[in-house]
């Protein structure tokens, strides 16, 4: 909004054509995305808290996670307005990327939501049926396929395709229903290993901050020709202003974390795990970096990938040689894989900030990957 409303006025004074500068927008937008996040949150919290929105706490879950019982969650409501306003306050708001990763957040967002809700008035853990779940996620990834197919955001480049890593200028080519199921695939693997991996104070919002900032960075570099030429990667007009959607998404994930940090005053629920991860998978395909995400959200990818092994892997055993085989031969003492290594006798901030450490490391190949090519 502030761009359509002051960089105009840098004919009179060239203070305001600091406006046309997405890295000054961006910077912007995550120092207002920080400063959102901590002013509006106690607000929320104690909302929260006086209308008994409390963490239900799964009883085959780690014994220690008991005294979480009753912590206010559905405070991904916080990163959703910390990343939303900045975004439409620093943004091109006449950009079509924008407007689809606003819309991914806020879709997936509204799914967590009722999950949220349905938890709580339940007073359960299941929340809402994990079909209807699948179904409104697959029904935005199908939506937001169809509509890239329909309406190019890069007219230099075939609508069904995405960028291969460590391969300069090429493509990886699609037919249009197999690029509406890939689109669909990346949007619900990520909002859904986000989901997984937000089981220990502050380790989805850290992870967050660490993968959007990347992000912004590849935003910024894909929307530049010059930079897009030098590194040998496809130019992609108008994409740098993800940049700004991006730097608020990181600047709202580390205002969370401040109240989200071991002992946890809020968890963000699924209403801000859906939201984050379908706001991330969105941006990535808009891209065309999946596989960049793949490789920057490897924490994410490998706590997606400890859940669908163990449960596999238990009923292949199950149906093989019963249930107390496939007990006794699990893969990982717990899944996600957060929850093995707590068994294993780590201390949840031991495992949050190790995790960190693997999350920097990933994101640093991902970046790396633009020079190896």
């Amino acid at each position: 909004m502030l761009y359509h409303l002051l960089a105009p006025l840098a004919r009179q004074h060239i203070l305001f054509n600091l406006f046309n500068y997405i890295t000054f927008r961006a910077a912007c937008a995550i120092v207002t995305a920080l400063l959102l996040a901590f002013l509006c949150a106690p607000t929320i919290i104690r909302r929260l808290r006086e209308h008994n929105v409390g963490q239900v706490i799964r009883a085959e879950g780690p014994a220690s996670h008991h005294t979480k019982r009753g912590t206010p969650t559905m405070g991904g409501l916080i990163i959703i307005l910390a990343t939303v306003v900045p975004t439409l306050l620093w943004a091109r708001l006449d950009s079509p990327y924008v407007v689809f990763a606003v819309l991914a957040m806020l879709w997936m967002g509204a799914i967590g939501f009722i999950d949220d809700y349905l938890k709580i008035v339940r007073g359960k853990s299941q929340g809402l049926v994990a079909r209807w779940k699948l179904i409104g996620q697959v029904t935005f990834g199908v939506a937001l396929g169809i509509a890239l197919l329909v309406w190019p955001l890069a007219p230099n480049l075939e609508p069904a395709s995405t960028q291969l890593p460590l391969i300069k200028y090429r493509l990886l080519y699609f037919a249009p229903w197999l690029y509406v199921v890939f689109v669909t695939l990346v949007v619900t693997g990520t909002s859904n290993a986000v989901n997984l991996t937000d089981g220990l104070d502050g380790l989805a919002a850290g992870l967050t901050a660490i993968v959007a900032g990347a992000f912004a960075i590849f935003a910024y570099l894909f929307g530049r020709f010059d930079a897009a030429h030098y590194l040998g990667v496809y130019f992609l007009p108008g994409a740098g202003e993800l940049a700004i959607f991006c730097g608020a998404l990181a600047g709202a994930a580390l205002g969370f974390l401040w109240f989200n940090a071991h002992p946890a005053q809020v968890f963000m629920g699924d209403t801000g795990s859906l939201a984050i991860g379908g706001a991330l998978g969105s941006v990535a395909i808009m891209l065309k970096a999946e596989f960049l995400l793949l490789i920057a959200g490897g924490v994410f990818a490998a706590e997606a990938v400890s859940v669908i092994l163990q449960v596999w892997v238990y009923r292949w055993h199950k149906r093989r040689r019963g249930k107390e085989y496939a007990d006794a031969h699990r893969v990982f003492r717990m899944a996600p894989l957060h929850h093995h290594f707590e068994k294993l006798g780590w201390a949840e901030p031991q495992v949050v900030m190790r995790f960190y450490i693997l999350g920097v490391m990933c994101a640093a190949i991902a970046l790396a990957t633009l020079k190896v090519r």
